[in-house]
């Protein structure tokens, strides 16, 4: 049976030169970063050399990159040491955000007595920069923002250089998570300057279990995980020295291509767009998803105009994989914060798909996928 992926927002698939360079570290790299002997040294200058190339990606030092397991601990290592550690009493966020941040903050909410502002979101699911400046205007306490560069699941971009400037003139920290956005955007951290920013490396074709935090120089880090000395005393555990290499070469190969990429899944997401208007009627568009500007290239979230809780179930027996836009349409019990944060109920209750694509995603597949969801609809 064919299959058709087309969930490159969940995770991207690896592409062979990743693979190749991950597969010669497994033999050349197998020394322990940390030992002293030559073996542990030829793996550390094969992390540190990964640091540095990393780093130049985004217009800052190698010293300012601190390597983890994935977006989710980098974005707990910012949000723990902004309370324990930076002297931050608010936090001021928003409903859309990801799991990742949100509870954690509810986490730390509970735990540290902080104030938590969410910030409005309109009927698009943009963030509200006119209350996110009276939120700041008003804030007395020792402040930190986080906003994510692309929502995951409706894909709309956040006017980052406003919510930078706006963060710079009230004295607020800035924490972005940046999975989403990292090998699809361009991310000078010199021109925008942003305090905190997130990665995972297998949203842009690099592996699992990696990712990194970005660190402004000069604000004061401790560590969450106790234990050793790695990265500079900020993250203890042996570095995963195979999969920071495959990341640092799936970073690159990402940004090389990047305008290139993006003409071509732009043309993917064109395609499918038009391919729905033409197949149902009274489709609709959740955020921003329709507009190529306001929204991420990678990523659709479409609501058709019925109720199929199984429609996910049935795509995925008939080979086509694809995200929910709320995950009650899986069986799971809760639908999703994301579109309940400015979907009106009855539009809650339609069944929402996310698709979302990489430069792997082919014409051929959106048709096959179209054929499948007009079968599974109509039952």
């Amino acid at each position: 049976m064919k299959n058709v992926y087309l969930d490159n927002a969940a995770t991207t698939p690896m592409l062979p030169e990743v693979v190749e360079v991950m597969r010669q570290s497994m033999i050349d790299n197998f020394g322990n970063p940390s030992s002293t002997h030559q073996f542990g040294r030829k793996a550390k200058a094969g992390v540190e050399t990964a640091r540095k190339n990393i780093a130049k990606q985004f217009n800052v030092s190698a010293s300012e990159i601190f390597f983890t397991a994935g977006g989710t601990e980098a974005d707990n290592l910012v949000l723990y040491n902004a309370v324990l550690n930076i002297g931050v009493t608010k936090i001021v966020t928003s409903k859309i955000e990801h799991h990742a941040v949100i509870r954690t903050i509810d986490y730390l909410k509970r735990t540290y007595n902080i104030l938590v502002e969410y910030v409005k979101v309109d009927k698009k699911g943009n963030v509200c920069l006119g209350d996110l400046e009276e939120v700041l205007k008003e804030s007395k306490e020792k402040t930190l923002v986080s906003l994510m560069y692309v929502n995951n699941e409706i894909g709309n971009l956040l006017p980052i250089n406003k919510v930078v400037s706006l963060c710079k003139e009230y004295k607020a920290y800035f924490h972005s998570d940046t999975v989403q956005a990292i090998g699809h955007y361009k991310i000078d951290l010199k021109n925008t300057p942003i305090d905190f920013i997130a990665a995972s490396a297998h949203k842009f074709h690099g592996p699992k279990g990696v990712g990194f935090v970005y660190v402004k120089k000069g604000i004061p880090l401790q560590p969450i995980l106790y234990g050793g000395e790695q990265e500079k005393g900020v993250r203890s555990s042996t570095e995963n020295v195979h999969a920071i290499l495959g990341m640092e070469k799936a970073l690159e190969i990402s940004c090389e291509n990047m305008l290139k990429d993006k003409k071509s899944i732009e043309e993917v997401k064109k395609y499918l767009i038009n391919k729905l208007k033409e197949h149902f009627v009274n489709v609709e568009f959740n955020g921003e998803s329709l507009d190529i500007e306001k929204s991420s290239y990678t990523i659709l979230n479409v609501r058709f105009p019925v109720k199929e809780k199984m429609l996910l179930f049935n795509l995925d027996l008939a080979g086509v994989a694809v995200s929910g836009g709320s995950a009650c349409q899986s069986g799971a019990n809760k639908g999703s914060h994301v579109l309940s944060a400015f979907l009106s109920e009855k539009e809650s209750e339609n069944t929402s798909i996310r698709f979302s694509f990489s430069k792997l995603t082919t014409i051929e597949e959106v048709d096959f996928a179209i054929e499948k969801i007009k079968k599974s609809i109509k039952g």
